[in-house]
């Protein structure tokens, strides 16, 4: 049947007859197939797994992107690879935003990839890794924002569920080590779509609670999707605007998010949270007993203080006679360290003199110019030796190809009773055609020439 398939005009001959049969090329068939697919699919995104990586001098990316039952060839150019920011390998999970196409050379369908992005937990990694750089840069993870945990509080806060596993460890830890402490629990969702602006409005909330003296905002452990809601860039924002210090205490100790950087202080657990903002009742009962003490030594001491001042008082009513004789022993005292003093000066002068002296001799011109001699004549010395080096190198050289050029001139050849013969015009005679009978030639032997006539001629 006659061919006439042109969905999308790219046919410019005319419409095939009845009977008549339209023969593509092979490049004809693939260039259409390209242009029907890049034409009928939009951009695309596409999940899967990377394998057969190849990366040649051209800086293009070749790979091929399977799941468990399938698999497509794929390009990412140079111009779209650059702006990729992690260096994809071999099994990594990703997720590209690709065109479909056709290269026409082999006839395989392919994608085009535009954009590559890690997949799953990688991609979430990735995401974490980037708000952390940038609010670094901003500055929100400065020591100089944190602001300091209140020594003795009255009243704290505490952002969580209320049905976690977290909030019973704090208030635990607040029963055991200091019961008078008021505490006010905020619930709120720590995990889900939710979660986030949640604890933004909880932050806001605890924000306009009088007297109070901290925060803590956490969780209990679980997976990185689990605590991401404390990774989200509007609770960074959040802990880092709140002008109460706010402890962050999400997950295990081996767990860290992006409130933990931004917050004032950062607790491995929850219960460790409320360790650092609760004072020990019986640590603060040894300390009032250690002030009781330390008050009663200090009176003490001031009593004994008062008594030796009194003491020492009455010890200086001294007879003015010994007070002259005390002067006077002075006196002579700093008499001797006076002469001391002068001599030891001019010792010190006459040693610095000499030196001067020293360093002034070695600095003379003549002792310059006399080493300034010695160095022109090692450099003269220097000097002849290289020139004599350089002409007998280049005496050798100029032997050595003396002896080449004799190897190859003609006229060593002549030494060996050979003989070149020229016509009359001075031209070489090389074949016996060259001249006839009667003509005369010219040999040229290694010494002198002979004029000769030619008698005969064979080829």
């Amino acid at each position: 049947m006659p061919y006439d398939f042109d969905p999308l005009g790219y046919n410019n001959t005319a419409p095939a007859k009845p009977g008549e049969r339209r023969i593509l090329s092979v490049s004809d068939l693939n260039r259409q197939a390209k242009r029907l697919l890049e034409v009928s699919f939009p951009s695309i995104w596409v999940e899967g797994e990377l394998s057969n990586i190849a990366r040649p001098r051209s800086g293009h990316w070749y790979f091929t992107l399977k799941d468990a039952n399938a698999q497509v060839r794929c390009a990412m150019f140079r111009n779209a690879n650059m702006r990729i920011r992690f260096q994809p390998s071999e099994g990594q999970q990703v997720l590209i935003r690709a065109k479909v196409s056709l290269y026409e050379g082999r006839g395989d369908y392919q994608l085009i990839a535009e954009h590559m992005e890690e997949a799953g937990a990688g991609a979430l990694q990735r995401a974490f890794e980037e708000l952390k750089n940038k609010l670094a840069r901003e500055g929100l993870f400065d020591s100089e924002l944190k602001k300091p945990l209140p020594s003795m509080p009255s009243h704290i806060a505490v952002i969580t569920s209320p049905t976690g596993a977290a909030i019973q460890d704090i208030l635990t830890v607040f029963k055991r080590r200091y019961p008078a402490l008021r505490i006010t629990v905020i619930p709120t969702a720590v995990q889900g779509q939710e979660a986030a602006a949640q604890i933004v409005h909880a932050l806001s909330l605890a924000a306009q609670l009088p007297d109070l003296d901290a925060i803590i905002t956490g969780r209990g452990g679980g997976s990185m999707e689990d605590l991401w809601p404390f990774n989200e860039e509007v609770v960074a924002r959040a802990i880092a605007a709140c002008p109460i210090p706010i402890v962050s205490a999400v997950g295990h100790e081996v767990d860290f998010t992006i409130a933990d950087f931004v917050a004032d202080y950062r607790a491995p657990t929850p219960s460790a949270a409320a360790e650092v903002l609760s004072p020990d009742q019986q640590e603060l009962s040894n300390i009032v007993t250690g002030y009781q003490s330390l008050l009663e030594r200090h009176i003490q001491n001031r009593l004994n203080q008062h008594q030796q001042q009194l003491t020492h008082l009455r010890n200086r009513l001294r007879h003015p006679g010994e007070r002259l004789r005390e002067q006077s022993q002075r006196l002579d005292d700093l008499d001797i360290r006076l002469r001391q003093a002068i001599q030891n000066k001019l010792h010190r002068d006459r040693a610095s003199l000499t030196q001067n002296r020293e360093q002034l001799f070695q600095h003379s011109p003549s002792s310059t110019l006399k080493r300034l001699e010695t160095l022109q004549q090692q450099l003269e010395q220097r000097l002849k030796q290289s020139i004599n080096t350089n002409i007998s190198r280049l005496r050798q050289k100029l032997a050595n190809s003396a002896g080449k050029l004799n190897a190859i001139s003609p006229l060593a050849t002549l030494q060996r009773g050979y003989a070149i013969v020229q016509d009359e015009e001075g031209k070489v005679v090389t074949e016996s055609q060259q001249v006839a009978p009667g003509d005369r030639v010219r040999a040229r032997l290694a010494k002198g020439e002979l004029l000769c006539t030619v008698e005969e001629s064979h080829s």
